[in-house]
């Protein structure tokens, strides 16, 4: 570039160079062979005949906000009112208002760039997980352990694994015990099995049972799906962990009071209270198709 940008070459010459320049390829600045355009090295040298290597740096885009300032700032002053306001919820007020809004990426854009994306403890929204469910009955089990208060005379915990239907939110198996075992975890499949069928997936945490090569080996003669959930994601699993919130709402509860309450939520309406669910029964509706079998198709 230098050398057909100087005035001492004549025109013909600097014309052969740059044509000579624009047939080869060149190392660009992320160590791929790019074709430079005969036009575009025209435009490189007068603008470094203008303004030397500086006239050759890309210029920052400006872009002028065509959301009024005034509008901004009465939005960011419902923010600040309360600061676990969502931009959705900012928008909404600001309709309600009979005034204009802006849209709603454009709120969740300024809020980040002043620092008003935050809750209202002051710090930074986690992860944001959209609603999720799956389309058909045993189309996708999620399974996890509660560990429940410590038994009267002993060191050991109650402990209860279930599954539970992403679907109809039934808790098709379920097992207490005073462990999270392989052998528990077994038993706790085994009578979701028998009584709901087989589902097409699985999704369980990284536990040293649900990691078992016997649960593994299980999963693999039946054909179902293993799926486990990332490190400390517990909202993967959203419906499980509900339910395990709700079945430990007291601490002081006994065991024969929790596994009552773990009965209610088999076959009447409490499966899809305690997981977030709608209230009508889970039998209705959600639960007519029937189970598939170990290695047959739906409707065995």
């Amino acid at each position: 570039m230098g050398g057909v940008s100087r005035e001492g070459p004549a025109k013909a010459e600097r014309g052969r160079l740059v044509r000579a320049l624009s047939e080869r390829e060149h190392v660009g600045p992320d160590g791929r062979l790019v074709r430079v355009a005969r036009g575009t090295l025209d435009e490189w040298i007068r603008a470094y005949r203008r303004g030397g290597f500086e006239a050759l740096l890309p210029r920052p885009r400006v872009v002028a906000p065509r959301t009024s300032a005034e509008l901004l700032e009465l939005a960011f002053a419902l923010k600040r009112e309360r600061p676990d306001r969502t931009a959705a919820q900012v928008r909404e007020i600001m309709l309600a208002a009979g005034g204009p809004a802006p849209g709603l990426r454009t709120l969740q854009t300024h809020f980040a760039r002043h620092g008003l994306n935050v809750r209202a403890d002051g710090r930074s929204p986690g992860k944001v997980f959209g609603r999720f469910e799956a389309g058909a009955r045993n189309e996708l089990w999620t399974g996890d352990g509660l560990h429940g208060p410590k038994l009267d005379g002993s060191a050991a915990r109650a402990v209860l694994l279930a599954f539970i239907d992403d679907h109809s939110r039934l808790l098709v198996g379920w097992r207490w015990g005073t462990g999270e075992d392989v052998f528990r975890l077994e038993a706790a499949l085994r009578s979701g099995l028998m009584t709901r069928g087989v589902p097409a997936a699985i999704l369980v945490d990284r536990g040293s049972a649900f990691v078992s090569s016997q649960l593994l080996r299980a999963c693999a003669v039946l054909g179902v799906r293993l799926v486990h959930a990332s490190p400390r994601a517990a909202t993967t699993k959203g419906k499980i962990e509900r339910f395990c919130v709700t079945t430990n709402v007291a601490r002081r509860i006994d065991v024969e009071d929790r596994t009552e309450l773990v009965r209610c939520c088999i076959g009447d309406g409490g499966a899809g209270r305690l997981a977030g669910g709608p209230p009508q029964p889970p039998c209705r509706g959600r639960l007519q198709t029937a189970p598939r079998c170990a290695g047959q198709e739906p409707g065995c």
